[in-house]
């Protein structure tokens, strides 16, 4: 699985699919990401305002879409402060800084960072 995944670790975005918190329907975005190992590692600039956030709190378990490869996977946010979510600012941060046209060090330092582990 993570060779799998390995392959998709340079492609720009991912599509990231939720269940509605009231709806209960999907709900896909398209956002940036970073991987290490298993795990998908996302920022959100809403912070947990956004409403991918919330429905991932409500119900954790997700679906990841990179290019043509569907994996199921279980969303968590990062506990700010620890040594994963530093990792995983900088590995989303080092990512996309080169790619864009702004400045990206605000945004990935006041995000909030989201996990989601394929099982």
């Amino acid at each position: 699985m993570q060779e799998v995944l390995q392959t998709y670790v340079s492609e720009n975005f991912c599509y990231l699919t939720t269940t509605g918190r009231k709806s209960g329907k999907a709900h896909t975005i398209e956002i940036w990401f970073a991987l290490e190992g298993s795990t998908l590692y996302m920022l959100s600039g809403g912070r947990d305002k956004a409403d991918w956030v919330k429905n991932i709190q409500r119900q954790p378990e997700v679906e990841v879409r990179i290019k043509a490869t569907r994996k199921q996977g279980r969303g968590r946010i990062v506990a700010e402060g620890s040594e994963e979510d530093a990792r995983a600012r900088q590995l989303v941060f080092s990512k996309y800084a080169p790619r864009s046209n702004e400045d990206l060090r605000d945004w990935s330092r006041r995000s909030l960072t989201v996990a989601v582990d394929i099982v």
